[in-house]
């Protein structure tokens, strides 16, 4: 049976992926000034050099952008004590830029892993493995393979 704290974080990492999949980056922007500590610690490689919560808002100016009606669906979610992992796969059409390529209209599915640690109920750090090679292969961004 999962502990209050559990439940909370689980709760509060559903109410981040609800905002993200209203692909509204007001939206998205805001819930994470409400969930997400100032001072995050942010483990994932951001090519715009930003660090903390600038970042993590950095990466959904540039999904939206991209992929305007991106999703998230959380296909496995475990809760222990301040961390939670979650195993997502992210689906969408390439509608906006993306890294130097224009709108394609192609669609991806890849998969990603995080684990989130929180603190005073706010995510505090995160860690996250995104399949980023099957994203740009079926955008057709790697020679030598086919979308």
């Amino acid at each position: 049976m999962p502990t209050e704290q559990e439940a909370r974080n689980k709760a509060t990492f559903s109410r981040f992926h609800d905002a993200v999949n209203s692909s509204d980056l007001d939206v998205v922007s805001r819930t994470i000034d409400e969930v997400v500590a100032p001072d995050l610690l942010f483990h994932a490689p951001v090519p715009s050099g930003e660090t903390g919560v600038e970042a993590l808002k950095h990466v959904w100016t540039v999904l939206l952008r991209a992929f305007p009606g991106i999703r998230v669906t959380i296909e496995d979610m475990i809760a222990e004590g301040d961390r939670i992992v979650s195993r997502q796969t992210v689906t969408g059409t390439h509608l906006g830029e993306y890294r130097g390529l224009p709108p394609t209209g192609r669609s991806v599915i890849y998969d990603e892993i995080f684990i989130v640690r929180f603190e005073g109920g706010r995510i505090a750090e995160i860690w996250g493995v995104v399949d980023v090679y099957a994203q740009l292969r079926q955008l057709g961004m790697i020679p030598g393979s086919a979308p």
